[in-house]
């Protein structure tokens, strides 16, 4: 049975990262960072350039992954391609970052630059550090122990 949101209902649908190589981010998220593929799509051309603002061809396939409760989805353009990669900072507008809790910082880190992302060697502080995607989008690492330091979830 399918989940249903009514009337002014809001649920958390997923999160888009644009990617330059499909199968490269997918090894990158799931090896590296432990999401777990859901599905794909093979967008058809008709209304995805409409609602997503790209002149027609775009070519669009997109990769669901799955962490805690997360839903990733990695968009692939085959025809509409991604613009170079431009590094983006923590005070620019829009979406900044994602932030992950892990057991191992240092195990996490080893297979970062292997699987093409890139560690922020300058950000290190030990229980939180951030790295970059092979497409350059940040992610903050912070060890388990800041999970044991937040406030208890709302009712």
């Amino acid at each position: 049975m399918a989940n249903r949101i009514e009337g002014e209902q809001t649920a958390f649908n997923h999160v888009g990262i644009c990617v330059t190589d499909l199968e490269r981010s997918r090894k990158f998220y799931e090896e590296v960072l432990q999401f777990r593929f859901w599905w794909e799509l093979e967008a058809p051309e008709e209304g995805t350039s409409q609602l997503l603002q790209i002149p027609s061809p775009v070519g669009l396939k997109a990769v669901y992954l799955l962490r805690d409760g997360l839903v990733l989805e990695l968009l692939y353009y085959s025809e509409a391609k991604a613009e170079p990669f431009r590094k983006r900072v923590m005070n620019e507008p829009g979406l900044t970052h994602l932030s992950l809790s892990v057991g191992d910082i240092p195990a996490v880190l080893e297979k970062v630059v292997p699987h093409g992302g890139q560690i922020i060697e300058e950000s290190d502080l030990k229980m939180a550090i951030i790295i970059r995607d092979p497409d350059g989008q940040l992610i903050e690492l912070t060890s388990a122990e800041w999970l044991d330091a937040l406030p208890p979830l709302p009712a």
